[in-house]
């Protein structure tokens, strides 16, 4: 706690990552002399985790990123159109699309790393899929199958009850979603937060520090960091297994929950940070997955996100089930349940 506030106090006074630039370096650094990431950033991007059919390659053209980008404006003028009265409401069992394009903020641009365009973050395996061994797979798809469980709040997942961001927001590893893709790093000697706008979802690195024992797991795991150079490398192990599903709108991965996630992160000049993770788990996975993206710094600020655990959505999902059941809609669990009626 004592290295949590201490982090947090640091940064009422040192927000800015340029603050403590050396004379004549090449990367902002703080008063111990290490490469000083201090203040917001984005990783905002059309590029996600995992390549999308149309390409083959890692590597795009200028023309193909291009043309990513044009047909991802054309989308996004669309759904932002004002939507057609006529139509009236949605039929029975037509998708009422609660959330329209002012809500989406998943950047415009293709994701460039070391100045090339890329197709996915993941650069191994070469397909840029994530290798799961059949074991993997099944573990994956047996967390999915707790999703439309409505025996009680805590079988929701946790994105849903506001617990954890989207898409491994948080991490690690450290990836983009739909929205808030931004993150407040507040840095001591001795730990490093980084504050992520999404849920606000903060990690804090022990330097040199600990893991937590094994019986003690995290949403985020917990974090020990290093610095080798001027890298800070990062090992996270003990991730809780309600978190090993992380989804948002079009992305799907799986973090085993004894897996390690290895990250890099690395200074490119004043205003990029040139970020590399691996994730190993032999069980899980056919061989480590690696991937790497750049988080630019943002003139942005963190701002709120409000959500929080017993907002009205899950209430309102709990309460439509057991209403389901009343209509025989649904058939009756057969296990004790949370009930959440409103009579």
């Amino acid at each position: 706690m004592k290295t949590l506030l201490q982090a947090l106090a640091c940064g009422t006074v040192l927000l800015s990552g340029v603050a403590h630039a050396q004379a004549g370096g090449a990367i902002p650094r703080t008063p111990e002399g290490k490469p000083d990431f201090q203040g917001v950033w984005t990783n905002s991007s059309l590029t996600r985790l995992e390549r999308v059919p149309e390409f083959k390659d890692l590597v795009l053209s200028d023309a193909q990123a291009h043309e990513w980008e044009t047909s991802a404006a054309k989308i996004s003028a669309a759904d932002s159109a004002p939507t057609d009265q006529s139509k009236g409401a949605p039929a029975k069992g037509e998708d009422p699309e609660g959330y329209n394009y002012f809500w989406i903020d998943p950047g415009t641009k293709v994701g460039k790393v070391k100045g090339e365009y890329r197709s996915s973050w993941l650069t191994d395996p070469p397909n840029g899929k994530v290798p799961y061994t059949p074991a993997g797979r099944s573990a994956m798809m047996k967390e999915v199958s707790t999703y439309n469980s409505f025996d009680n709040p805590e079988e929701r997942i946790p994105i849903e009850r506001c617990l954890i961001g989207f898409a491994s927001t948080g991490g690690p590893p450290m990836l983009n979603a739909l929205y808030n893709n931004h993150q407040q790093i507040i840095q001591t000697p001795d730990a490093i937060a980084i504050n992520i706008e999404m849920v606000h979802d903060t990690r804090i690195i022990r330097m040199e520090g600990e893991h937590n024992p094994p019986a003690v797991r995290q949403y985020l795991g917990t974090t020990v960091g290093r610095w080798e150079g001027d890298t800070l490398v990062t090992e996270t192990v003990g991730f809780k297994p309600k978190e090993a599903v992380r989804v948002d709108f079009g992305f799907f991965a799986y973090i085993a929950p004894d897996a390690k996630v290895t990250e890099r992160f690395t200074l490119v000049g004043a205003d990029e940070i040139f970020y590399e993770f691996s994730v190993t788990d032999p069980v899980a996975y056919t061989q480590p997955w690696k991937g790497e993206l750049t988080f630019r710094r943002s003139p942005d600020r963190i701002y709120e996100y409000a959500c929080h655990e017993g907002n009205h959505s899950v209430v309102n999902i709990l309460t439509g089930a057991r209403e389901m059941e009343r209509m025989g809609l649904t058939a009756a669990v057969t296990r004790p349940r949370a009930r959440i009626d409103r009579e």
